[in-house]
């Protein structure tokens, strides 16, 4: 018996053998289809990407001539993008900026040559305006003799006054004089004001010390000083200290009176503002009464500065041996009028120097006060 070695196919589906007869395929190129407008409505997202609706982009809106950022969303919605806030000195300077004119054509920064040429210029038209009516007085002065409308005798030109005043000037005449009369005015003057501030403070602070010298004070201020002035050459003799007390007596109530005035309308709130932070006495004094009344204080003082030369030229031409008032005397008695004129003017110059010298001291011991507008 013969032994097949062939393997056994296993069962499974035939493959059908290859039909000579079928046709082989014909493998052509087809170029891909053109997608149509209906399919671009239809492609994915990814093909091209989308704005995302939490996006925001910054748009800048010209608003009253500022540039002012908007967020606009993917609505088409236009809101206001949150940004840093602006540093002080930077909004500071653009408010500067809008407030400042603009500066003319030309115009940089001033010179100080120019600042004080400018300056200069301000000075000389303030004092060609304070001098005006001095010079027109002294042109009038000069102008009423020589036309022949006054008698040149009794009222010489000013240049004949201005004359005589450098003659008595370089004889050493009216320095003498003049030294006499400073030293009594002052003098007097100076005791005046030692006194009657602070009594003046003391009246006008405690009431009981106010009503109990109110009646001496009304009847003695109503007295004239000039009345008083043969009592005090009784009593004191005709020598220096009978001039003085004179002065004084004339000096001591403007100062007293407005001191008085000034203590009794300082400002309650003040006071009860500065009795609550428990102040002593002289503290509160300090702090605020003094201050409260250099104004007024002052105001009487420059009164007092002018009724002490008024008063001792008075005194003077009743028995005195040198002085502005003596010299003036002495040159209507020699009929020397134009000396007599130049002792006038001396003491008026006098006067007003010594009224701008008080006038300076005040400003500087009030310099708290708000100047007016």
């Amino acid at each position: 018996m013969t032994t097949d070695t062939t393997a056994t196919a296993l069962p499974g589906p035939a493959t059908p053998p290859p039909d000579a007869s079928a046709p082989e395929p014909v493998h052509t190129s087809v170029p891909p289809a053109q997608p149509t407008p209906g399919d671009a409505r239809l492609a994915e997202p990814a093909l091209e990407p989308a704005r995302p609706a939490a996006s925001a982009v910054a748009e800048p809106v010209r608003v009253s001539g500022r540039a002012v950022e908007h967020a606009t969303d993917a609505t088409g919605r236009a809101e206001p993008a949150a940004s840093a806030p602006e540093p002080v000195s930077g909004v500071a300077s653009r408010k500067a900026d809008r407030a400042a004119p603009p500066e003319a054509p030309g115009t940089g920064p001033v010179s100080p040559v120019r600042r004080r040429a400018r300056a200069m210029g301000r000075w000389v038209r303030a004092l060609g305006l304070r001098s005006a009516a001095l010079v027109a007085l002294f042109a009038l002065w000069e102008a009423a003799p020589r036309l022949g409308l006054v008698d040149a005798t009794f009222l010489p030109p000013v240049s004949e006054v201005a004359e005589a005043w450098w003659g008595l000037l370089v004889d050493g005449q009216l320095g003498e004089h003049a030294r006499a009369s400073l030293v009594r005015s002052f003098g007097g003057f100076g005791i005046a004001v030692v006194v009657a501030v602070p009594l003046g403070l003391l009246i006008g602070w405690y009431r009981p010390v106010a009503a109990l010298l109110g009646p001496l004070l009304e009847v003695f201020r109503n007295t004239a000083a000039l009345a008083l002035l043969p009592v005090f050459v009784l009593l004191l003799g005709i020598g220096e200290t009978s001039k003085v007390s004179i002065v004084v007596y004339a000096c001591v109530w403007p100062i007293l009176l407005n001191t008085i005035s000034a203590v009794g309308n300082a400002d309650p709130t003040l006071v009860k503002l500065a009795r609550s932070m428990d102040l002593s006495t002289p503290k509160l004094f300090q702090k605020v009464i003094l201050p409260a009344s250099v104004p007024a204080i002052f105001t009487g003082i420059r009164l007092a500065g002018a009724v002490s030369i008024l008063v001792l030229v008075a005194a003077e031409m009743i028995g005195a041996k040198a002085g502005l008032g003596y010299l003036i005397n002495a040159s209507q008695f020699n009929f020397a009028i134009p000396q007599m004129y130049a002792g006038i003017v001396t003491i008026s110059a006098v006067g007003v120097a010594f009224n701008q010298l008080l006038v300076t001291i005040e400003r500087r011991l009030s310099v708290w006060r708000v100047p007016a507008a």
